[in-house]
């Protein structure tokens, strides 16, 4: 896992150096080793167009096919079109509820593989060790699996039960982990590493091309103190790559509201903060109410969290309860009953901005009554109300904050201009993320879709050619993008992504251009890296793995 380790050459040129090593980063890596994916020929595929082109040339593998071909027709939930396509061949007709077998069958061909390196901030799994451990992931189990290994299997295994067809993020990042360790990815990985910059490096005079120039700190353990425990240390490095793959993921900045107060003390912008106050014994039955800001599904688990353990709620969110686009009204809800609760909770139980008569002043448990601006009112109901369908919860549809105050009020503003006050013991403000681009200039936006901009998972991803992932606006060839940062933000879906960036770099193997002193230093990097590959697997040299 140390880079001082790795067998790096000062001034050799890596093929590839992926940055993240979150689900994206580790399927890439899978498909770079050598595994590669043919049409199995006893198997058939539920849509008879897609089966009837793969069986045009079934001695190839799917990575040397015309991955625009074989998208043509196909349609789902992804508007990238070869994942749609992956996802397909991996988890036939899911959509439907239906388990067809995969027509893949997997193939390790070390010849194949083309040398790689993944750096990670922490172990492989990238953000799902970070994630609340007990709640249910949103997917279905067997949409968070990677190829090659089942999760149910894997599970099993462990003598684990998989809950109504969904697992755990702790349970998640735990296979990820595996994974890696079962397909003998190891060498491949750098974990405890944090890249700092990704630079365009120009050719030398001896005809060499430009490549890219990637630096960073690596996290390594000092010297052992006399207690047992150790003094850690960040040593830099300096890498030469012909191609970077962007697949840091969109969990690392929280996103902020922008309004006045919102760096307060109370004002939290992560779940995990708020597991803190809870594990302090902060929050009780008896505190203010936590305010909630957001209608996704981490707001969602803020929710239940607190009202767990009988804390009253308020909670914001700038949508309509019936908007299509709510996410809890996509989901079934036999497969999603806590967020179905949610939503019931979210309909149900709403304030109501009807001001009070004049004269009557109400007093109510957790809202605020003091002196507003005429401008202001206060709320009509209360998270308290003995006769709620769900007692200590309050919701605001179609409400923005405008202001939080250092006496703990948070001022609130529905659509049509109405204000409320309400006092609050904590915020949370889980509106979603972004990523950290730091090492780019300009944190990455000259390579959104609206240029300028910052770039988010949904509203402004990063442009990529949607059959090879290459970055559009990239400084120069050889940079590609994958996962959340190009809008997939779901496992099943980042898997094609790895497919497209694979597909084109077996592509531009195959073609060559030319044998210059790279070339031959590339060359030389694969027969190491193949020999390195066939020491450490058990297989032989070549092994069907079926999914």
């Amino acid at each position: 896992m140390d880079l001082h380790d790795k067998d790096i050459v000062p001034g050799e040129i890596l093929p590839v150096v992926i940055i993240g090593n979150g689900p994206s980063g580790i399927c890439l890596s899978y498909l770079l080793s050598g595994y590669t994916p043919y049409l199995s020929p006893e198997a058939s595929h539920p849509n008879p167009l897609l089966h009837s082109k793969l069986g045009e040339q079934p001695h190839l593998s799917l990575l040397e096919q015309d991955l625009e071909y074989l998208c043509e027709g196909l349609e789902g939930r992804s508007s990238n079109p070869v994942a749609v396509l992956f996802d397909s061949l991996l988890l036939p007709d899911s959509d439907f509820g239906l388990d067809y077998t995969s027509p893949l069958a997997w193939r390790y061909e070390p010849e194949r593989a083309i040398p790689h390196l993944v750096l990670g901030k922490g172990p492989p799994g990238g953000a799902w060790h970070a994630m609340e451990g007990s709640m249910l992931t949103l997917s279905l189990a067997n949409w968070m699996e990677l190829p090659g290994l089942k999760l149910k299997d894997w599970m099993r295994d462990k003598r684990r039960n998989v809950r109504n067809d969904r697992a755990t993020p702790a349970e998640i990042a735990s296979y990820y982990q595996h994974y890696v360790s079962q397909m003998s990815l190891e060498q491949n990985f750098a974990c405890g590493t944090t890249v700092t910059s990704v630079t365009r490096q120009p050719g030398n005079q001896d005809g060499s091309r430009p490549c890219w120039r990637v630096k960073g700190l690596q996290r390594r353990e000092g010297e052992e103190l006399g207690d047992g425990s150790s003094v850690s240390e960040e040593v830099p490095f300096s890498l030469l790559a012909h191609n970077v793959v962007l697949a840091t993921g969109t969990h690392d900045i929280p996103a902020r509201l922008g309004v006045e107060g919102e760096s307060l003390p109370f004002v939290c912008h992560s779940f995990w903060e708020l597991e803190a106050a809870i594990s302090r014994g902060e929050l009780d039955q008896s505190s203010d109410p936590v305010l909630v800001v957001g209608a996704g599904l981490t707001a969602a688990d803020a929710v239940l969290a607190a009202h767990h353990l009988n804390t009253p709620v308020y909670h914001a969110f700038r949508r309509s309860v019936t908007d299509p686009g709510l996410i809890f009204n996509q989901l079934p809800k036999m497969l999603y009953p806590e967020y179905h609760k949610v939503h019931q909770m979210m309909t149900q139980q709403q304030h109501r901005a009807d001001p009070p008569p004049q004269g009557h002043a109400q007093n109510l448990h957790h809202h605020s009554t003091l002196s507003t601006p005429s401008s202001l009112s206060p709320p009509s109901s209360s998270p308290s109300s003995s006769s709620s369908s769900y007692p200590g919860y309050l919701s605001f549809p179609r409400h923005r904050v405008v202001a939080f105050r250092p006496d703990r009020k948070c001022v609130l503003e529905s659509d049509s201009g109405q204000r409320t006050v309400v006092q609050v013991s904590k915020a949370l403000v889980l509106i979603g993320a972004h990523p950290n681009l730091s090492f780019l200039a300009d944190n990455g936006r000259l390579l959104g879709v609206k240029p300028r901009e910052p770039i988010t998972c949904r509203r402004n991803p990063i442009e990529v050619d949607p059959f090879t992932n290459k970055v559009v606006a990239a400084d120069g060839p050889g940079m590609y993008a994958m996962g959340p940062l190009v809008g997939e933000n779901f496992v099943r879906f980042l898997k094609g992504g790895a497919l497209a960036i694979a597909s084109d770099l077996a592509k531009r193997q195959r073609e060559g251009e030319g044998k210059g002193e790279e070339d031959i230093t590339t060359d030389r990097l694969m027969d190491r890296w193949v020999d390195k590959q066939v020491n450490t697997q058990a297989e032989a040299d070549v092994c069907v793995l079926s999914l």
